[in-house]
């Protein structure tokens, strides 16, 4: 399975999470909602999820090898380092 596409829909300054992202694999198959949250150790990936009635969290997709998850976080990250940079980027004024 390739990914083919990841989107960043958002990128926000405030608060641990730091975007969101759109993850298209192999031109057929899309993941919305994957959050980009910063803790202690750096920034990671957190995969879609729904609140469950007895509290917490539970994933609704998410990789299942390390081979996986890792390429799927370093793609994402490198992604919203590019949107970061070109949303910080000062705009240039043509006179």
């Amino acid at each position: 399975m390739n990914i083919t596409d990841i989107r960043v829909r958002k990128v926000i300054e405030d608060g641990k999470m730091k975007g969101v992202v759109s993850v298209t694999f192999d031109d057929a198959f899309v993941v919305h909602d994957i959050k980009i949250i910063e803790g202690k150790s750096g920034f990671f990936v957190a995969m879609p999820s729904k609140k469950l009635a007895e509290g917490g969290f539970k994933d609704i997709a998410h990789p299942i090898n390390v081979e996986m998850r890792t390429e799927l976080q370093d793609a994402i990250l490198r992604a919203y380092d590019e949107a970061k940079s070109i949303q910080d980027a000062p705009e240039t004024v043509e006179v």
